[in-house]
């Protein structure tokens, strides 16, 4: 076998996929060895899981069955990558605060060998403030992430929170063995998508950004090593493989979301930020009055690409932005870099009749320091790569 996994079965209904992505790593010539949560017993048996993998299965922290040398230190340093697959809201919770109380939290707690979460719970769980902080937690300690997707649930909602599918899993477990990649242990941060910003229950201020430019760039230096944070405004896109989601509404949120995901190597602003909100936001419908409109007060929202090129401890060595315009491109993306502090900023024509919003091309401008470089009207996911082999090719010429 190429290399040794342990994997992690967390209680959850999407517990039945980790067959399948037993099988799927025993195919690519990876041995995997399996912890059984008290509650995965529940969802999958010890003898499928053990069938399957062709070794002994793990489930209890104290058992006189289990061979002397196989306690959970020598567990937790035989294998080259530990998996948790399905990795429930509990579980994270118990692993971001370093509780012991069965063999596979003592087995994580116990390891210095990478960690991979593939986790998996209801939408509402996922999105609750305490996952996303426990979230946070994991990925500051440098554990990899795979999803979770958008989709179904067994519960019959739909949305963030779905176990990603066995081969994406597996690509990203057979990536983490083999691949040292450009951007490994490197953490990017990435903004996506549009602001929704609320004039009642009803209506909000928006535009017609899709998210999709965004996400790509996520996706390619994700597929380039770097441990990737994705603050994504409201879309119908799915989280890239790899990669970790954290979905906003507003300006403010988003904001918020940026400052909590730093430290970074690396921000990119992608997102199509509202630059304005409503000074009051009213809690029920405005209706119609006499036929006279309503005046709206507005006020401007937070500047996140300035905020984050400011000089100061925690900014992030490279901070890109975008500039969408529909007019005078080069002078206005010259006066945004420098306005801004940014690094390096891509530029676009969004005008009426050139299909960058919602479309899959796109027609970059590059600045960076002096230099302004025309790129040629490509895909989006060309514009994501030929962007994180820059971003790569930054890291490698500089220290850490």
């Amino acid at each position: 076998m190429r290399a040794r996994v342990i994997l992690i079965i967390g209680g959850g209904i999407a517990a039945y996929k980790s067959l399948e992505l037993i099988r799927l790593l025993r195919k690519r010539d990876i041995a995997v060895e399996c912890v059984l949560t008290e509650s995965a017993t529940h969802f999958v048996t010890p003898l499928s899981v053990q069938g399957l993998s062709g070794a002994p299965v793990h489930t209890a922290l104290l058992s006189l069955a289990e061979d002397s040398q196989m306690d959970h230190i020598a567990l937790s340093r035989s294998a080259d990558l530990l998996v948790i697959c399905p990795a429930t809201a509990n579980l994270l919770a118990r692993m971001a605060h370093g509780f012991a109380d069965d063999l596979a939290t003592t087995l994580l707690l116990a390891t210095d060998t990478p960690v991979m979460i593939a986790p998996a719970m209801n939408v509402r769980m996922w999105q609750h403030p305490a996952t996303q902080e426990n979230l946070r937690l994991l990925q500051a300690r440098g554990c990899l992430f795979v999803g979770p997707d958008d989709g179904e649930m067994a519960c019959g909602e739909f949305g963030p929170g779905r176990l990603s599918e066995p081969e994406a899993i597996a690509s990203a477990i057979e990536d983490a063995l083999f691949s040292r990649k450009p951007l490994s242990g490197r953490h990017v941060l990435v903004t996506a998508g549009p602001t929704h910003e609320p004039i009642d229950p009803v209506r909000f201020i928006a535009n017609h950004s899709s998210g999709k430019q965004g996400y790509a760039i996520a996706a390619a230096c994700a597929q380039l090593g770097a441990q990737v944070t994705l603050i994504s405004g409201p879309t119908a896109l799915p989280c890239p493989a790899g990669v970790m989601r954290v979905d906003v509404i507003t300006a403010l949120d988003m904001l918020a979301a940026c400052e909590a995901a730093l430290p970074a190597d690396c921000a990119i602003c992608a997102a199509a930020v509202g630059d304005w909100r409503v000074t009051e936001t009213a809690m029920q419908k405005r209706k119609k009055a006499g036929g006279e409109p309503p005046s709206l007060a507005l006020v401007e929202n937070p500047d996140i690409l300035a905020t984050l090129s400011r000089p100061g401890a925690r900014r992030p060595s490279l901070v890109i932005g975008f500039a969408a315009e529909t007019e005078a491109l080069q002078d206005h993306a010259v006066a945004k870099k420098k306005r801004k502090g940014c690094d390096w900023l891509l530029a676009n024509d969004v005008s009426t009749g050139t299909g960058v919003f919602g479309g899959e091309q796109n027609r970059i401008l590059f600045l960076d320091g002096d230099t302004i470089e025309p790129w040629p009207a490509m895909p989006k996911t060309g514009v994501a790569s030929a962007l994180a082999a820059r971003i790569a090719a930054c890291f490698s010429s500089s220290p850490r």
